[in-house]
């Protein structure tokens, strides 16, 4: 592993993915949440990014009778629905002579923020004939269907008890006797996290005319000796003996407590060749032992050639249950969305095919209606009213001046509309109602989206907002979208921006602090927090991993950065009063 793989995904001197909170622990996402350094890894390789495991489990009532001697043996089927297919992921076992089941087999399922995904039940009576065939065996063809439900995970997720009640359908959609609840609840091992404090004594120095400028990089080693990194120390310039801040790993990240580790120690290189100054490999069981001795270990040479005299100490080591982004989404707490489009000239005359405001007659999406239609679809379950901000700029208004920042909504002339299907309908109305123009401007939407979330913040902390800005183009306020993004950075606020078209967006990726320098406002501001997400479609497109997904990647950190270094908890669960599950005894005499 000498060189560097570049976890160091943000090529800077910040510490990544280990757990970083706070104004002072610069770009380092907050606890528990996605993990940009494996994340990049994952996707580089063609495999998945981390995900929060759900225990699914199931009850039934009312349902119909289809016994004519006793009453039915129900069983239920758990499908995924993956690019218009059903993949079956789970069977409960059979309730004999129930039309009240309550289901004991659970089914476990990947809950991932950044995607839609759908689920189908459907239950069945299982015919007396079969009740000796394992469940896995039964041919669901010869069994009598009670019904189906449907509903996405992420609407399971969002309720306050991770409680959600279907009514059941047939197989045309029209309604059947019976209803059917499921239940979702996080494995208690995504909680668990570890917070460690590294120093090291001894390094050797690597530069000729001062001192090594180290940082550590830890990895979790795959079965077949893969180095998956999992996060990354800020740099300490110019020591030797450098103590860095608190590291946080989730046991996501490194599996368990036996699993192997790989802690590097790197002389940091503005080139991106750091070099390696020593490597060793540990799990957190030892880490934990060696925080109680108090002893260092000694770092290797590359593949443990050589003994070196720089060791590795543990000044701090704490095993923790944290909050995760589901507890605080499960207790009330919503992600509000807003969406502002561009509409300068330089998208092209949308009368035309060449446009990218093109309003295909077929109905093929355009660019801005894809990135609409993806970010609301997901978004939309996790904002209760499902009334959006909806914005334009660039376009110069019927019998007025270039506008900035207008509503898209101009029947009520109200910022809001009503699900993304008044986006779309908003965005499409609004080409023929207004002039392609320009400049283009980001800080008056940015600024009109840090308004409304500095407003909610002042009324309560269980709301986020995220703002969605599509552009075709290159941004000629750079200095004050600069400016707009470290005052928003204090703020419960996000921004993801989507380029589509064929522009040069070098200048767009300066706003995303992903190569590890934070915004500097024209006063001198560092930002407090990484807010921003860009992603140009045209490199995404035709990839394993969608816009969409790439767009959202980052937003459960940055929500959990802000929730953690202000102290807000998720709201305690609410139980309804019920009455006692058996009478009181009798009063003694």
């Amino acid at each position: 592993m000498g060189g560097c793989f570049s976890g160091d995904v943000r090529g800077g001197t910040e510490a990544v993915g280990g757990g970083a909170t706070g104004a002072a622990a610069g770009q380092g996402q907050g606890q528990g949440g996605p993990n940009e350094a494996l994340d990049h890894f994952l996707q580089g390789h063609g495999l998945r990014g981390l995900y929060t495991p759900l225990e699914l489990s199931f009850s039934a009532s009312k349902l119909r009778d289809m016994d004519a001697l006793s009453k039915s043996d129900p069983m239920l089927v758990v499908y995924t629905k993956m690019d218009g297919r059903l993949e079956e992921i789970g069977r409960t076992e059979v309730i004999l002579n129930s039309l009240e089941p309550l289901w004991i087999t659970k089914t476990m399922i990947n809950y991932q923020f950044e995607i839609v995904q759908p689920l189908v039940f459907r239950i069945y009576d299982i015919d007396t004939k079969y009740h000796n065939t394992p469940v896995k065996m039964l041919n669901l063809a010869q069994q009598d269907f009670l019904g189906e439900a449907f509903c996405n995970l992420s609407e399971i997720v969002t309720k306050f008890n991770h409680s959600l009640s279907l009514n059941l359908r047939n197989g045309s959609g029209h309604a059947l006797q019976g209803t059917m609840t499921v239940h979702a609840e996080e494995t208690a091992s995504s909680r668990m996290a570890v917070e460690m404090t590294f120093h090291c004594l001894n390094l050797d120095n690597k530069d000729t005319f001062s001192k090594s400028d180290p940082f550590l990089r830890v990895s979790r080693l795959s079965e077949s000796a893969v180095a998956i990194p999992i996060c990354r120390t800020e740099v300490i310039n110019n020591n030797l003996n450098p103590v860095w801040r608190p590291i946080t790993l989730t046991s996501q990240q490194y599996s368990s407590r036996d699993d192997p580790l790989l802690v590097e120690c790197f002389d940091f290189d503005a080139s991106g060749n750091h070099e390696l100054m020593g490597a060793l490999q540990t799990t957190i069981a030892q880490l934990e032992n060696l925080y109680k001795s108090k002893a260092g270990a000694n770092f290797y040479s590359k593949k443990g050639q050589k003994k070196l005299k720089g060791q590795l100490f543990l000044d701090t080591f704490q095993e923790k249950v944290q909050h995760t982004f589901l507890d605080y989404i499960s207790s009330g707490f919503e992600l509000n969305f807003m969406v502002a489009v561009d509409f300068t000239a330089s998208n092209g005359d949308p009368r035309t095919p060449q446009s990218l405001h093109y309003i295909d007659p077929s109905g093929r999406l355009n660019s801005y209606q894809q990135a609409i239609l993806g970010v609301s679809e997901v978004l939309q379950f996790y904002d209760k009213d499902r009334r959006f901000p909806a914005w334009g700029f660039g376009a110069k208004m019927p019998q007025g001046p270039v506008s900035h920042c207008f509503n898209l909504n101009a029947i009520t002339n109200d910022c809001e509309v009503v699900g993304f299907e008044g986006i779309m309908s908003a965005y499409s109305s609004t080409l023929y109602s207004v002039s392609l123009s320009g400049p283009t401007l980001f800080g008056p939407v940015i600024n009109k989206a840090a308004e409304i979330a500095s407003h909610s913040a002042q009324y309560g902390n269980n709301r986020y907002f995220v703002l969605l800005i599509i552009t075709d183009g290159v941004i000629t306020d750079e200095q004050e979208t600069k400016d707009s993004i470290v005052r928003a950075s204090d703020l419960p606020l996000s921004i993801l921006i989507v380029g589509v078209g064929n522009a040069d967006f070098t200048q767009m990726r300066t706003l995303d602090a992903d190569l590890g320098k934070r915004l500097q406002s024209s006063t001198g501001r560092v930002a407090t927090r990484d807010i921003v997400q860009f992603v140009p479609m045209r490199e995404v497109q035709g990839g394993q991993v969608t816009v969409v997904q790439s767009l959202l990647e980052e937003l459960p950190g940055q929500f959990l950065e802000y929730m953690r270094t202000r102290g807000i908890k998720p709201q305690p669960p609410q139980h309804a009063s019920a009455p006692p599950a058996y009478p009181p005894p009798p009063p003694q005499l």
